[in-house]
């Protein structure tokens, strides 16, 4: 199947570190993946093509909530926190977990946006945004991703653009 830009809920746009809600006309400053842009397993890189929002999660969670493996821990994040688990790579607030729908591309063995756990995500509001500093999933400040949240719903469909696209 095949899809044009204007069926599209959201937009990402990796070369201007963009995210872009059509629908809302409503632009956000992101973070995606420090290696790059790329489909593969295990690349820490952020994927490119056509998604779909699979889950949403963390409904109720209380801003800077923090997520592991899915699950809430019941910590809210805070500079103290940080300081004890420095390695951790900070999952917060909310969570869309997007899945490929292109097979062979990004859907499918070696390259499956759904099994390598990319998501749309909260960050530490000291996270810079407009560069790339993920592990591969697209980072957002809190109250952003509280919003973007609400105003999507599961099933949206999502392009993600390594070159600028032309709103």
């Amino acid at each position: 199947m095949s899809y044009t830009i204007e069926q599209a809920d959201i937009l990402i746009d990796l070369a201007q570190q963009t995210l872009y809600l059509p629908k809302h006309n409503k632009f956000y400053v992101i973070s995606s993946g420090k290696n790059g842009i790329g489909e593969q397993e295990n690349s820490g890189k952020t994927p490119r093509g056509w998604h779909r929002v699979a889950q949403k999660i963390g409904q109720k969670a209380a801003k800077n909530s923090v997520f592991i493996a899915r699950q809430p821990t019941g910590e809210i994040y805070n500079q103290q926190l940080a300081e004890q688990f420095p390695e951790r790579d900070w999952i917060l607030s909310r969570i869309l977990w997007l899945d490929g729908l292109e097979v062979g591309f990004n859907k499918g063995e070696g390259c499956d946006t759904f099994n390598r756990y990319i998501y749309i995500h909260g960050t530490p509001e000291s996270q810079p945004m407009g560069i790339p500093m993920s592990h591969g999933c697209i980072r957002m400040q809190n109250d952003e991703i509280l919003e973007l949240f609400e105003l999507v719903p599961e099933q949206a469909l999502v392009y993600i653009s390594e070159s600028s696209l032309e709103i």
